[in-house]
């Protein structure tokens, strides 16, 4: 997959498995480094069970107000 391509990388770790999701900003030959949200994951690739591309992140809601309910007309 090109650099930058948004993916998800799901890999082993002790007791199970983990997820990793965002950019995919660097490979090399034994890695792979995926930017979450968390900072930077560097996945070794002989962990890695599954990958593939994903769509771009949805757009984020606005907060709903906080303020007193409108008035009835």
């Amino acid at each position: 997959m090109p650099l930058g391509t948004r993916v998800v990388v799901r890999y082993r770790v002790e007791g199970g498995f983990t997820d990793a999701l965002g950019p995919l900003v660097a490979r090399d030959s034994t890695t792979c480094t995926v930017e979450t949200r968390r900072g930077l994951v560097v996945v070794p690739l002989d962990a890695v069970v599954a990958a593939k591309p994903v769509p771009p992140a949805p757009e984020r809601r606005r907060p709903k107000s906080s303020g007193p309910p409108p008035a009835d007309l």
